[in-house]
């Protein structure tokens, strides 16, 4: 006799997992033009550089827009650090810049030579405090930093105006971000992507961009980034190896396709989580990013700063439902950039950010339904700390 004639219910079948970041479903969709793309290039025979390349460049500038042109290189970390270089910064210069972000970021200040010089961070948008980089120059500072972090993009047209050095934006999870009608990457002096696979628009592997409005400068970065040289076997400075494959480039060139579509996707679901968590009752546990008017997200997270956010995570993961944490440990207290001088308590703001911000799942397929489910298990765990 079976459950349901014995008068026993069946169990809930459980829910299924919800993984913070996936791209299989992203893959599948696009797999007949993924396929055209890679057989494109294997009939070429041309693998590093070439035709891909250059029309990538060309499509990336079209779609920054803002009258950019664009340097294809390896990857985002070399993005920056070559942005630095084509501008000149090295031994003994300072590079003022946010201790919230990955380590890329200041990693790329030290490939130069010059020193990583940390400023606080906004309490409510997470991004640079203009007001405090501008506390922080030196007569030996060379360059700004700031970070379009999650894809809010920071004030750089501010900082443009106030700093007398060049804005470098770190652009590498803002890919159509805008702020004040000025997009990521044409504000600075150079403006820094990373198509790592989980960004808003990945590769399949490491790949990344340089985007300005000064042509010559960009096609410095494109020189330092092959070894020095605009022609063949012939050098006109010690660049490095920072070439762009065209299987990367192709992937890149069928997804540039879609990222405006996936862009909107990401919007609507955060406008979800948004409505959800002010609907929930949980403004005093749960604070989203802010958002400053005139600025256009592109959460590439949707991260928010919690009360007991380790406690909450493990209680999410037990539900089935991933998290991450962007980012564990503040800049200026890494064993990495000791020589920076940097102690507990420098930068309050970022540092109590370490302990509270948590980035709940976010990807253009993810169902709204399970934006509902997350923001459901949210609230029971607060509403379990009341009891």
């Amino acid at each position: 006799m079976d459950k349901q004639r014995r008068g026993v219910r069946p169990s809930a079948a459980p829910a299924s997992p919800i993984p913070s970041f996936s791209l299989t479903q992203q893959i599948a969709g696009l797999r007949p033009e993924l396929d055209a793309a890679w057989a494109r290039v294997v009939d070429s025979g041309q693998f590093i550089l070439g035709p891909e390349v250059a029309a990538l460049e060309q499509e990336a500038a079209s779609l920054v827009g803002g009258g950019v042109a664009a340097a294809a290189v390896a990857n985002g970390s070399d993005a920056l650090y070559l942005a630095l270089s084509a501008l000149g910064v090295g031994a003994g210069d300072e590079v003022i810049t946010t201790p919230f972000t990955f380590f890329a970021t200041a990693g790329s200040i030290l490939r130069t030579g010059a020193r990583p010089v940390f400023a606080d961070i906004n309490r409510d948008t997470f991004n640079l405090d203009t007001e405090g980089a501008l506390a922080r120059v030196t007569p030996r500072t060379r360059a700004v930093l700031p970070v379009h972090l999650f894809g809010l993009m920071a004030d750089a047209a501010t900082m443009a105006r106030h700093f007398a050095v060049p804005i470098v934006e770190d652009a590498a999870q803002a890919i159509l971000a805008s702020r004040d009608g000025r997009a990521a990457g044409a504000v600075g002096a150079l403006g820094c992507f990373s198509f790592f696979p989980t960004k808003n628009w990945g590769a399949f592997g490491d790949a990344g961009m340089v985007t300005g409005t000064d042509a010559a400068l960009v096609d410095r970065v494109k020189m330092l980034a092959r070894h020095g040289a605009r022609r063949k076997y012939f050098h006109e400075a010690a660049g490095i190896n920072s070439r762009l494959d065209a299987l990367q480039a192709a992937i890149l060139r069928v997804k540039l396709r879609h990222v405006a579509e996936w862009t909107t996707r990401r919007q609507e679901l955060a406008a979800r989580y948004t409505a959800a968590i002010a609907e929930a009752g949980l403004a005093e546990w749960v604070k989203p990013q802010a958002v400053p008017d005139g600025a256009r997200h592109v959460y590439h997270q949707y991260t928010v700063r919690v009360k007991d956010r380790d406690r909450l995570a493990a209680c999410l993961q037990t539900a089935g439902i991933g998290t991450t944490v962007y980012y564990p440990h503040a800049l200026h207290l890494m064993p990495a950039l000791a020589a920076a001088g940097g102690r507990l308590g420098d930068f309050p703001e970022a540092e109590q950010l370490t302990q509270e911000a948590l980035s709940l799942p976010m990807f253009p397929e993810l169902p709204p339904s399970a934006v509902d489910r997350v923001v459901d298990a949210l609230a029971s765990f607060y509403r379990g700390r009341q009891a």
